[in-house]
């Protein structure tokens, strides 16, 4: 079930000395490029720092999302969703070739600017704007998180060695970005989420076809988990105007494409090998137990990063795309969901064709069609791809780890891959073979989540 804890106080603000220093002297332009942009100075721009900062705030981000109750897979979304673009936000300036995104995010015409010929710490503004961004967005989660914000900021503070009054500007800076891109936030219909996860005032259509809530799935509670999250405003405009895809009509009939599709899942589903349920258990991502379904797709952009030894300017592009995919890939799913409110294999399966069967995984408390796990998948492996390219040789370790899952028998063991399509094709994969989707919500989830990843890397992120 999930639970809600008090409200977060935001992290100390102190400046400290430390190892490197990295200044940037820059001038002001406003955010619609209406004139020239600033000149960098050679040398000094973000382009030549690792992504260690960047990666550190990822796994943080994670942290939180894992460790929060509550938290469920469309939140948690949203939360990469502006993680991934006030990281963006508050480096893009360090950036030689990259603009802003403002008047290009659907929403966000201006964000605050640096100042006309001052110098700043890239790397600061960045932790300034990560630190209050995650205790704003996980404002409900434990003591022991909000110090571990503290403390991270802190550390790599101390990491700095730059001078006061430029460590104060820089820090400002990303505050003040942070600040706007939270106060705008709250107008996008899922602020604080997490306090109404299961409306009481959604009735659910009781049609043949319709999804029914179990009895043995995820949560005990038999209610629609976010049936209002499709109406949330999109970071991509162009993603909230794809049109909704169609599943299958309902029939009984076993001639039919529909008996065949849920037909397909039980068979499959009584004869799994071992490395199926492998699959199936590692791509389960239950948010109960771990950091959510999106989490491990933001897990995989920090395996990319440090697989390919990113910059901390390649790092926080990495964050915002996939961020902003991720978390518009779940409202146009939770959008078709709840359009068509498509039942889950168990509903149709033990009606129609055995009714004591009980599936390998789960199920969820949603609507079946399309995959949440494919769209988002596909979204994130498509701004990947585009980042990184098409051959990219990765080990995934997101639950290296976790403890055996007895009652599945089955071990959480690292899995390789040679491109981040195969992981978005797995993912989709895993769910038919935990017996809570169609081969048909697979499918589309990957179609519509490579619409929605190609949306997002045609903002214009550079010059």
């Amino acid at each position: 079930m999930y639970k809600y804890l008090p409200q977060l106080r935001l992290p100390a603000s102190q400046r400290v000395g430390g190892v490197l220093l990295v200044l940037l002297t820059i001038a002001g332009c406003k955010q619609n490029h209406d004139t020239p942009d600033p000149v960098l100075p050679a040398g000094e721009a973000i382009t030549g720092i690792p992504a260690d900062v960047a990666a550190k705030w990822g796994d943080m981000t994670l942290r939180l999302a894992r460790n929060t109750p509550g938290n469920t897979p469309t939140f948690a979304s949203r939360s990469f969703g502006y993680m991934g673009l006030t990281m963006y936000e508050t480096g893009v300036y360090g950036i030689p070739d990259h603009q802003s995104l403002a008047g290009q995010v659907a929403g966000i015409s201006s964000l605050p600017q640096p100042e006309s010929g001052k110098t700043y710490d890239w790397v600061l503004s960045i932790n300034a704007g990560q630190a209050f961004m995650l205790s704003q967005l996980y404002e409900n989660t434990a003591d022991k998180n909000k110090q571990a914000i503290d403390s991270l900021s802190m550390a790599i503070k101390a990491s700095r060695t730059t001078a006061a009054d430029v460590a104060d500007r820089s820090e400002k800076f990303g505050l003040a970005v942070a600040q706007a891109i939270y106060e705008f936030s709250k107008t996008d219909g899922g602020h604080q989420g997490y306090k109404d996860t299961f409306p009481l005032d959604y009735v659910l259509p009781t049609a043949p076809g319709n999804w029914i809530p179990p009895t043995d799935g995820q949560v005990a509670i038999r209610r629609a988990l976010h049936p209002y999250w499709g109406n949330n405003r999109r970071f991509v405009a162009a993603n909230g105007n794809l049109p909704v895809p169609k599943p299958e009509t309902y029939t009984k009939d076993p001639a039919s494409n529909y008996y065949k599709l849920y037909k397909a899942v039980y068979d499959k589903n009584i004869s799994l090998t071992q490395e199926e349920k492998e699959i199936a258990a590692w791509w389960g991502d239950d948010p109960s137990q771990t950091f959510t379904p999106p989490g491990h797709s933001y897990n995989l952009a920090t395996i990319a990063i440090r697989t390919k030894k990113a910059t901390l300017a390649q790092a926080v592009e990495t964050y915002a795309r996939t961020g902003m995919a991720i978390a518009d890939a779940f409202m146009n799913c939770w959008k078709c969901k709840y359009t068509y409110h498509n039942e889950r294999p168990s509903t149709f399966v033990r009606a129609n064709v055995n009714a004591a069967w009980t599936p390998f995984w789960p199920e969820p408390p949603f609507p079946a069609f399309p995959s949440g796990h494919s769209t988002q998948g596909a979204a994130a492996a498509t701004v990947l791809t585009d980042l990184y390219g098409a051959n990219v040789s990765f080990v995934d370790n997101s639950h290296v780890g976790r403890a055996r899952d007895e009652l599945r028998n089955v071990d959480y063991k690292a899995r390789s891959f040679t491109s981040f399509w195969q992981t978005a094709e797995e993912s989709a994969w895993s769910r038919f073979l935990g017996g809570i989707h169609t081969q048909q919500d697979n499918d589309t989830g990957l179609a519509e989540g490579k619409k929605i990843g190609e949306n997002v890397n045609k903002l214009g992120w550079k010059k």
